[in-house]
């Protein structure tokens, strides 16, 4: 039962989405991306398939929104599971114009009950992931609060990334390229500026808007790089100049105060 700010009543954090949430223009794609991944990765190979985001949120827009799947295997992905899981991608990006892009992830059971992944992959799977086949790992993982721990395991990294994404801002050339960059740094932007301020803010959102404004409450001088980061999220830009405040200027800046805050995440093996 949730009560406020995404926990629920003994103050921990609530599974955030639900098959019950899916809005009926994604049911069809939901439907077939549940028998499909039941036909490549058998009983034997799989665990169980998540999905996470939007869709389950029902929060979707069709046209606009995309589909994230995670699935759970018995064994760590092989070269083979992620050809399969490529195909699956796009077969129904292709085939559903409901959504705009696919995107699944593997993991083995093993790395995702694992210690070092307890307040990262693990969190998100009890979390932020809602079950579609197979057993729930959620009944093996502990509950959460938002506490600096859990900021530091999910987005004390964001140093990491900087590299590769000032790589791929001069590589980028056609406008797709562009596009699919602002997506991918302004969500981790919003995301790591929340969780900066997650514990004071006292609860947990996915919702982009309500992130930047918890964001903004403490660090009012950075409010409008975020809003702007949260806004490019939504709406997904070619701007390189927009794209230069977010990688060359809130993103360092965002690296070190995380850093000071709650420290950098633990290395894994």
């Amino acid at each position: 039962m949730t009560t406020t700010q995404g926990l629920d009543r003994d103050g921990y954090i609530a599974r955030e989405g639900s098959l019950d949430r899916v809005p009926p223009a994604f049911a069809p794609v939901v439907a077939a991306v549940r028998e499909r991944i039941a036909t490549l990765f058998p009983p034997d190979r799989l665990h169980g398939a998540y999905l996470y985001g939007s869709v389950p949120r029902g929060t979707a827009v069709p046209g606009v929104s995309d589909l994230d799947v995670l699935l759970a295997l018995r064994h760590e992905p092989t070269a083979v599971d992620r050809a399969g899981a490529d195909a699956l991608e796009a077969a129904l990006d292709a085939e559903f114009a409901e959504v705009d892009g696919v995107g699944v992830l593997l993991f083995g059971v093993g790395t995702l009950l694992s210690e070092p992944e307890r307040h990262d992959l693990g969190w998100f799977v009890a979390c932020l992931c809602t079950p579609l086949l197979g057993e729930d790992l959620a009944d093996r993982l502990p509950r959460y609060r938002p506490t600096s721990l859990l900021a530091r395991e999910t987005n004390g990294d964001l140093a990491q990334a900087l590299p590769g994404w000032r790589e791929r801002l001069a590589a980028a050339g056609a406008e797709a390229e562009l596009r699919a960059l602002s997506r991918a740094v302004s969500r981790r932007l919003v995301r790591t500026a929340f969780t900066l301020v997650m514990p004071r803010w006292g609860g947990w959102t996915s919702d982009l808007a309500t992130s930047a404004e918890a964001f903004a409450a403490h660090y009012p001088e950075r409010a409008a790089q975020v809003r702007l980061a949260a806004a490019i999220a939504r709406t997904p830009t070619t701007d390189r100049a927009a794209l230069a405040v977010l990688v060359e200027d809130l993103g360092p800046w965002l690296a070190a105060e995380y850093a000071a805050v709650h420290g950098v995440k633990a290395p894994r093996p």
